[in-house]
């Protein structure tokens, strides 16, 4: 065991330096160029470029994350809106009835106040839900809002005017849930 302890003993201990190692250790600092030293990183420019570096790196998560939450809210109130625009065309057949009764000539009062009393709650309900009824007579057709089904040349019109309206047109907001029905002229 003691002989086990003497050889790492040895291992241990840095070898002694002899002439050749000594003339090489020279030998590399007397063939470097005059005036070029090894030059040692200076560890305040490191520290610099990697805080500069990590900046970098948190400024472009911020950005994405910001960019995440906005484009998350956007298609939350789209969805939302789309939901509350699906749920308003399928009441638009229910005014489309209403519009048709309330059109027919009837000696029952109380029938056309009753169908009148209905056809002001639903206008109310859809005011409330942002939803504007649009297409009258009169207005200047847009292809934006208006669905042309037919076409009549008649000089007492001005051009583009709707002549006549088949079926109302609805809007929630700036969109479009059913385009108005309509005659124009010219």
């Amino acid at each position: 065991m003691d002989e086990e302890l003497k050889k790492q003993q040895e291992a241990e201990q840095p070898a002694p330096e002899t002439e050749e190692t000594a003339q090489t250790a020279d030998e590399a600092v007397n063939d470097a160029p005059a005036g070029e030293t090894e030059e040692t990183p200076d560890p305040l420019a490191e520290a610099q470029e990697q805080l500069k570096a990590e900046q970098d790196k948190y400024l472009r998560l911020a950005a994405e994350y910001d960019n995440y939450r906005k484009r998350s809210q956007k298609e939350k109130d789209s969805l939302y809106r789309d939901g509350r625009a699906d749920t308003i065309e399928k009441f638009l057949p229910v005014f489309d009835n209403l519009a048709l009764a309330l059109a027919q000539e009837t000696e029952d009062a109380a029938y056309k106040k009753g169908v009148e009393m209905t056809m002001n709650g639903l206008m109310e309900i859809l005011k409330k839900m942002d939803v504007t009824v649009y297409g009258e007579p009169g207005e200047i057709f847009s292809p934006d809002l208006h669905n042309a089904v037919m076409h009549v040349e008649d000089e007492n019109y001005k051009e583009g005017e709707i002549v006549q309206v088949f079926q109302k047109g609805f809007k929630l907001g700036d969109k479009v849930i059913r385009f108005a029905m309509v005659q124009t002229a010219n």
